[in-house]
């Protein structure tokens, strides 16, 4: 922690002073799925300084949300992962993760996305909801990037890489969120060039209807009137 108190008695102050640090809740978010070395970090996060992300590492650890631990192999590494206490954010972040989603445009030329980006969003948008019942495998393709989802009555599950003989094969051009947000259906996404899909293409509207982002609220003007 950096000593910076909002002096309220507030749990949600607290959780601030814990974890609302610049990059800390990013450092959280590339931990969820598995423990990183330093090195990774600075991967998934190059526009975080590394006297910064050395700042946040140890903060995030004097506050019990992650630990160091060494890797059982010759090389001796050491990775940070969460600790049960800071895995208890899962929820939390994937709810406003969800909730950010909302306000996203199209992505600037320098916006990067990563391997864990592209897992998450997929448990971020996921509406178990809507998968009772449902047995289904998808890949899909950012280039070289590829990710796979098995979703089994209401359960899902996203893993990196390729899956052979997956029910549906997605490709988009650019960015997905268009499609989850409903702004383009599958078919006008296709007619335009920004998704390229194979295997049963009838699995399009279960796709979007299984991973949506809901739209934005409209912005309100004025004072509010009671």
């Amino acid at each position: 922690m950096t000593g910076r108190t909002y002096g309220q008695f507030c749990g949600l102050a607290r959780a601030l002073e814990l974890v609302g640090e610049r990059w800390s809740l990013l450092v959280v978010r590339d931990l969820l799925l598995g423990p990183k070395r330093y090195s990774d970090l600075r991967q998934t996060l190059p526009k975080l300084p590394p006297s910064v992300l050395s700042g946040r590492l140890n903060e995030l650890e004097k506050a019990g949300v992650l630990r160091r631990r060494v890797l059982p192999k010759l090389d001796a590494a050491v990775v940070y992962e969460l600790t049960e206490y800071g895995r208890e954010l899962e929820p939390v972040l994937l709810q406003l993760g969800l909730w950010g989603a909302r306000a996203l445009l199209d992505p600037a030329p320098d916006d990067l996305f990563t391997m864990d980006s592209a897992i998450l969003s997929l448990y971020t948008t996921f509406r178990p909801e809507h998968a009772a019942g449902v047995n289904v495998s998808f890949e899909i393709r950012y280039g070289d990037l590829i990710v796979h989802a098995f979703v089994d009555d209401g359960a899902l599950k996203v893993a990196e890489g390729a899956l052979p003989g997956a029910d549906l094969v997605i490709e988009p051009v650019g960015s997905i969120q268009q499609l989850l947000s409903g702004r383009l259906s599958p078919l006008a996404a296709i007619e335009a060039g920004i998704l390229r899909a194979s295997g049963d293409l009838t699995l399009l509207d279960r796709f979007v209807d299984l991973f949506h982002i809901p739209a934005p609220p409209a912005p309100v003007e004025g004072l509010a009137v009671r």
